[in-house]
């Protein structure tokens, strides 16, 4: 399995889609959004707002671009019909593409993060540290999506279903801007949202979001539970 995930993620970094989508496009967007918005609700300063949220941004779109993709072209080439023939048992397969998933989105993590510290955000290095955690390990839950929505479609629907499952996640999950008033009431079902506020705990007067880590949580078992279940649905209609 490590030999696999090695690959996986090699493979990725490769990519020339990855390296634009996933860390030169965020760090664009970064610097439009920070020059676009001088002041932002509750005082929140908007260069450490739009570096989380485009470092989320990147992230999100690594794991379910890149692995819902690659999975729909392994299932359409007969890749993975060849995989399931080798002594690979099935949750090792699965394992390996969140594993490898997850592992892309540091990139785009620590370049906006490096982005931010250049535009004059001032954390302490533990604050950054968590930071960096926090995230990294959030974006399992949208590897966990990303393999989910690779088997779940057609392989020629996959695309778009991917994309439009990415920009909807991102509206209502405040990537754009800050989620107020009535619709956090929705957002909060938006594990995009949770995503988001795991960074909370850099804001001053602000602790760590235990509820949101929670929330995400649940949706990284559903989500694998899912990509466990679809796994096997593919298998027995191969």
């Amino acid at each position: 399995m490590k030999t696999l995930i090695k690959l996986e993620i090699l493979r990725t970094l490769r990519n020339k889609r990855y390296v634009f989508f996933t860390v030169l496009y965020p760090s664009l967007m970064y610097f439009f959004f920070i020059n676009a918005n001088h002041s932002m609700p509750g005082g929140v300063s908007a260069k450490s707002y739009f570096m989380v949220s485009m470092a989320t941004f990147g992230a999100v779109g690594a794991v379910l671009t890149g692995s819902a993709q690659r999975i729909s072209l392994e299932r359409k080439s007969g890749w993975t019909r060849q995989l399931r023939l080798t002594a690979l048992p099935g949750r090792a397969y699965a394992t390996a593409k969140i594993c490898a998933s997850a592992v892309t989105t540091l990139p785009s993590i620590l370049v906006l993060f490096a982005l931010g510290a250049a535009e004059g955000v001032k954390l302490g290095a533990g604050q950054w540290l968590g930071l960096v955690g926090v995230l990294w390990a959030g974006s399992f839950v949208f590897a966990a999506l990303g393999v989910a929505l690779g088997y779940a479609a057609e392989p020629n629907a996959v695309q778009p279903i991917v994309m439009i499952t990415y920009m909807v996640l991102s509206v209502l999950g405040g990537t754009w801007y800050p989620i107020s008033g009535s619709l956090k009431n929705v957002a909060k079902f938006d594990p995009v949202y949770l995503y988001n506020q795991l960074a909370a705990f850099i804001r001053p007067g602000n602790g760590f979001d235990t509820g949101s880590a929670l929330g995400l949580a649940g949706f990284l078992v559903v989500f694998v539970v899912a990509a466990s279940y679809l796994y096997r649905r593919d298998t027995r209609q191969a």
